[in-house]
């Protein structure tokens, strides 16, 4: 396989080390009643495979629509992508809650400041608990079967640009059936709904 560039499909190693002294917060979401576009945005970082190498991806999504409200790729694991991730979104809104795993990048001090100017509580998964950010992890599946795993980027610019048709298709055109065949769009942007997620 490594003569022929082959690779198996599979989880890499883990991405989210939490830094040193850095504050965890609890757990917000369990139970909670989210019934409206901006209550809760949650984020998590994933790797890219590319045909040499891989990049990293973080996406800010709001819980309720599913919508991915900003992304950033970077090439590296510095806070500074997913700082930039977090501006952009904060210029289309501002979430009650924000939540995150526990890497370092979320408990650095820039992320939790940026997030505490704005008087966002901040919510974050425990250890090993996948389920706890499940939409997130949901559209990292999906954008990784639909889009990812059937190319093979050359180039970080070839990588990013087809990952932003992407997110482009999948907030404006992709129905999901968790939100009665919309789109995540129609849903954040303000077609009117009475859907009650419970997380």
């Amino acid at each position: 396989m490594q003569k022929m560039g082959l690779q198996a499909i599979y989880p890499k190693p883990k991405l989210s080390k939490p830094g040193k002294d850095h504050i965890i917060y609890p757990y917000l979401l369990r139970n909670m009643r989210i019934t409206q576009p901006d209550q809760v945005w949650a984020s998590d970082i994933t790797y890219i495979r590319m045909m040499k190498g891989f990049i990293y991806l973080v996406v800010i999504m709001d819980w309720y629509s599913r919508y991915v409200v900003s992304w950033e790729a970077s090439i590296t694991l510095e806070t500074d992508f997913c700082v930039a991730a977090l501006k952009r979104a904060l210029e289309r809104g501002r979430p009650e809650i924000f939540n995150s795993d526990q890497g370092a990048q979320f408990t650095s001090t820039d992320f939790q400041s940026e997030l505490k100017s704005n008087e966002i509580r901040i919510s974050m998964d425990g250890r090993g608990r996948v389920m706890d950010n499940i939409f997130v992890e949901r559209l990292w599946r999906t954008l990784k079967y639909e889009e990812v795993y059937l190319k093979d980027y050359e180039t970080v610019f070839e990588a990013i640009e087809c990952i932003r048709s992407y997110f482009k298709f999948y907030n404006e055109e992709r129905l999901h059936q968790a939100l009665d065949y919309r789109t995540p769009a129609q849903i954040y942007k303000g077609s009117s709904s009475e859907m009650t997620l419970i997380a």
